[in-house]
């Protein structure tokens, strides 16, 4: 983005459980000169932030319309089952959903599963947002299944959590609008992906690759099946540039010049020009 005083700036929206710092932290390093903002939005309104034009990317919860959006996922979380401390589940390393089935679970209006059938038993009213959910848990009437970020993300001393081994999971990606694709959208791909530096910055590197290979191909090559840039095999200094058929021993007035100091005059038993 460019702002009203020809500045650039990059806006990042995330939703709840990401942690860019560390892409902040490199961002700063990098590109200095080009302010990042960090924008949270609930998971429900990420894509339509990126629409509008809110942000240039975001850190979301797939899926997206990828009709509309590019996306580079990022990593799949385990999902967990928030409880109290002494709750019975605590006993065990990991839990079922068969193991949830005759206790209370909050769903959410926010919730970022996708169940298509909630575990558990309902709860008599539905609360608005997983923070809601996490003081119900905490105030003994009922369980939550959440991705782990956000049971870290609202941590209370008094909670503990439980992998749930056969529970949905909610995966996460960068994405941005596909028409919007500026530089600097690709510089934030290239520390997303963990590239160096020198790796122009992030961006892609097809144009830079293009104007490196020789116009004829990847690596031109003589007629006699040598390099075509000269670099002909030596040894002790001489260059085999003529001498007819040099692989059979030398053979040509010339061609043992390139013999120095390994019977080049009378070629080799082995049949190299220039080498033993």
């Amino acid at each position: 983005m460019t702002g009203s005083d020809t500045s650039p700036t990059f806006r990042l929206a995330y939703v709840p459980g990401v942690t860019p710092g560390k892409w902040m932290r490199i961002w700063n390093e990098r590109l200095p000169d080009v302010p990042l903002t960090l924008v949270q939005v609930p998971a429900a309104d990420a894509c339509g932030v990126l629409r509008e034009g809110a942000a240039d990317a975001g850190v979301v919860r797939l899926p997206v319309d990828r009709t509309f959006f590019s996306a580079i996922p990022l990593y799949t979380e385990t999902t967990v089952v928030v409880v109290p401390k002494d709750h019975l589940v605590t006993a065990a390393d990991e839990v079922s959903l068969a193991d949830l089935a005759d206790e209370v679970v909050f769903h959410p209006l926010d919730d970022v599963l996708g169940w298509e059938r909630p575990p558990g038993e309902p709860a008599f009213e539905r609360p608005a947002t997983t923070a809601d959910a996490v003081e119900l848990v905490a105030a003994g009437v009922g369980l939550l299944v959440v991705p782990q970020s956000l049971a870290r993300l609202h941590h209370r001393r008094d909670l503990t959590y439980r992998p749930v081994v056969d529970a949905p999971q909610s995966s996460v990606a960068l994405a941005w609008p596909e028409e919007a694709t500026t530089d600097l959208v690709e510089d934030f791909i290239g520390i997303v992906r963990g590239r160096t530096v020198n790796s122009t910055r992030g961006r892609s590197r097809a144009a830079d690759r293009s104007q490196d290979a020789p116009a004829g191909g990847a690596r031109r090559k003589s007629a006699a099946g040598a390099p075509a840039s000269g670099t002909s095999r030596t040894t002790g200094g001489s260059r085999t540039a003529k001498g007819g058929k040099g692989t059979q021993g030398g053979k040509g007035a010339q061609g043992g010049k390139g013999g120095r100091g390994a019977r080049g005059a009378q070629g080799t038993r082995r049949g190299r020009t220039g080498r033993r």
